[in-house]
């Protein structure tokens, strides 16, 4: 009888255990569920931000190195609070902070699209601009021809409208804040979120899970890629100006399409996002708190109320107290070899992929002539779906072969180095410069430049009166491109009428071109077969590249708080965050755009008659620069990664002597008092057995 009683109250008791188990278990789904969902909201907004780098660029008529500098406030925001974010973050409702987080990181996205809604409309020909109440905005002068095309690109009254409001040059400033406060909310996302998922994941299962975290969080960048590839098909203004009347395609270097749309809809996103996490638990384990005896409970209960009397008599004492647990746990890591060279390590690989991310887009259309919506979709339907197949895949490693701290260091030093031999052939695959006449040839065509800074004029244009500072490039049908027809030597045109051609190019027939046929169209040449051809050859190494880089992320992320306590993994995240943007994210979009404006070879300028954003860059000087210094911080990363793994074996070698010199110690100690009791012990050997 009394073990049936036994049994019933063994089962009563069970029931609620398993109750609450499952609570927990189901606690668990629905914060990995709602992380996984601020991580693409979060992914969302960073390739919004990074595909539109270029359109930014055209419509606030900035530089490169400038558009770095908006770029960068996105880590600026995040120097503010990570670091307290991630100390006390973590003695806080984490999820209530994320949700926080989302709400302020979607506020910042569409701050950032707000200058469209007062900037006035824009006019991508401020070169020849004139009087707004004329009925054109700009005109394309021809050689040894008084009267001008007219060749209307928004009606009179639009022109007035944006002709006000061009003396706002500072806009990009809301941009730039922004960015910044969407670095702000995006801030406790990641070291809480992480640390909560890896409080509360199964023993072994942290990683896994991370791997899955980061391969379904590549659905924000394919979303954001796809929308940004719709948005930038469309005029900036589309809505308000009449599209038949826009006589540029998405092609042209001066279009910019509808990057505001990016933005509002990223940040709506990212507030619908926050919404999950107001109702998560700050502890999953709680109930098995509960569950302690009841001694234990009472003396903890004591030592709690014992604590908070003393903390509210004395309120400066626990703030001493924070900040001096703050200064011990910094001290600790900072100490800690293994998570240092990690640290430098990262921020050399995470400084080369910053860098190349924010001018990927740049890049591409660039180098290969593909236009922005060209681009994204192509990032999209390659580059992202890899990506999360190799993060996946590594997860799923890292758990089938259970890695060890330095396994998971040699094979990410493994997939590092090969795909590092992959991005070596990106060297091999620069295109040519275009064939420009006054910037890479002469006038007539005939020859090269050995500058492109004040090309002579030539017989064929000499006498056009042509203005230099022109941006309306037109392709002659020698494969040439021409800066404007006037300096082509184009006598007339085709008005008003799609496609526009000019005729009696006296600079194309100076070339000797055999067809007879002296005309041009207005827009740049395409580019030529073999530069195609090397096109399809880039996105198949870029393919193998981001694959095995991301096959490594995994592990590397693993080495960034398996080499800390346990309970600083939150503290050494957030730490490592601190400086991968302090020293990573904000001055690497910076330098990077510095030389690559260094290879800009025709400025555009602004209505206030400075530089503006670049129209045509040196082809070679720019790829050589941008993979050069991208392969120069990845082979410092991959020297450290050597010098991580002899760190790791020489620490554990140490372990095992140490190890050993114990074993014999108590050994030794034994035999000493087995013989005072009288007895006798067979001789130790080495390895601690006893021979028989």
């Amino acid at each position: 009888m009394m073990d049936q009683n036994q049994h019933l109250n063994n089962s009563t008791e069970a029931q609620p255990s398993r109750k609450r188990k499952t609570k927990c278990c189901n606690g668990f789904k629905l914060f990995f569920a709602a992380l996984t969902l601020s991580f693409i909201c979060k992914a969302l907004n960073a390739v919004i931000m990074k595909s539109s780098i270029t359109q930014i660029e055209r419509r606030f008529d900035i530089t490169s190195s400038v558009v770095g500098l908006i770029d960068g406030s996105f880590e600026m925001g995040n120097l503010f609070v990570i670091v307290f974010v991630s100390y006390f973050g973590s003695k806080l409702h984490r999820p209530k902070i994320i949700g926080i987080g989302c709400l302020i990181m979607g506020t910042g996205s569409i701050l950032t699209a707000l200058p469209h809604f007062f900037m006035g409309y824009y006019r991508y020909s401020k070169e020849t601009l004139v009087n707004p109440s004329e009925n054109s905005t700009s005109s394309l002068s021809t050689c040894l021809m008084d009267q001008t095309l007219l060749l209307n690109t928004t009606s009179p009254e639009i022109v007035g409208q944006g002709h006000e409001k061009e003396s706002v040059s500072y806009a990009w400033i809301y941009v730039l804040m922004g960015n910044m406060l969407r670095g702000i909310g995006e801030t406790p996302i990641g070291p809480l979120g992480i640390s909560y998922l890896d409080d509360f994941a199964k023993e072994g299962h942290s990683s896994f899970y991370l791997g899955s975290l980061n391969a379904m969080a590549m659905a924000g960048p394919v979303t954001g890629l796809l929308l940004a590839s719709q948005f930038a098909k469309m005029w900036v203004d589309i809505g308000y100006v009449d599209l038949r009347s826009i006589r540029i395609t998405p092609s042209d270097s001066r279009w910019v399409g509808a990057w505001w749309l990016g933005f509002l809809v990223a940040g709506l996103l990212s507030i619908i996002s926050s919404i999950p996490f107001f109702f998560l638990p700050s502890s999953l384990d709680k109930p098995q708190k509960e569950r302690k005896v009841s001694i234990s409970s009472h003396l903890l209960k004591t030592n709690e109320e014992k604590s908070q009397t003393t903390n509210l008599t004395n309120p400066r004492q626990k703030l001493t107290e924070h900040i001096t647990g703050l200064i011990q746990s910094l001290k600790s890591i900072l100490t800690n070899p293994l998570y240092m060279i990690v640290l430098f390590l990262t921020w050399l690989q995470i400084s080369s992929f910053i860098g190349a991310f924010t001018y990927a887009f740049k890049y591409v259309e660039q180098q290969y002539g593909q236009s922005a919506s060209e681009t994204n979709m192509l990032f999209g339907m390659t580059a992202i779906p890899t990506i999360s197949i190799g993060m996946f895949t590594g997860g799923y490693i890292t758990k089938k072969f259970k890695f060890t701290l330095l396994g998971f260091a040699k094979f990410s030093f493994a997939t590092s180095l090969v795909s590092f031999s992959f991005h070596l052939l990106n060297f091999a695959l620069v295109c040519e410069s275009k064939p420009v006449a006054g910037l890479t040839l002469t006038y007539d065509g005939n020859n090269p430049v050995a500058s492109h800074i004040n090309v002579p004029l030539s017989y064929c244009n000499s006498d056009c009166n042509c203005d230099k500072n022109q941006w309306e490039p037109v392709c002659g049908y020698n494969g040439i491109t021409y800066v404007s027809p006037c300096l082509a030597g184009c006598n007339s045109s085709s008005g008003n009428k799609k496609p526009i051609v000019f005729y009696n190019c006296s600079c194309v027939e100076a070339t000797g071109f055999q067809n007879g046929n002296n005309s041009a169209h207005l827009g740049e040449c395409p580019r030529d077969d073999k530069c195609k051809r090397k096109f399809y050859f880039y996105l198949a190494v870029q393919t193998m590249y981001h694959f095995f880089t991301a096959l490594g992320g995994a592990s590397t992320f693993m080495l960034i708080f398996k080499n800390v306590q346990p309970e600083l993994k939150s503290l050494a995240v957030g730490f490592h965050a601190l400086t991968i943007r302090a020293l990573g994210g904000i001055p690497a979009p910076i330098y990077f755009g510095a030389l690559i404006d260094r290879a800009c070879m025709k400025w555009s300028i602004n209505s206030h008659g400075k530089r503006g954003s670049c129209r045509i860059y040196n082809s070679i000087l720019y790829g050589y620069t941008y993979w050069g210094l991208m392969d120069s911080l990845k082979f410092a990363a991959l020297i450290l990664y050597v010098v991580l793994i002899f760190t790791m074996k020489k620490k554990l070698q140490g372990k095992d002597t140490k190890a050993s010199e114990n074993g014999k110690k108590a050994m030794n100690e034994a035999n000493l008092e087995s013989l005072n009791d009288g007895h006798s012990v067979p001789p130790a050997r080495a390895d601690g057995e006893t021979h028989f």
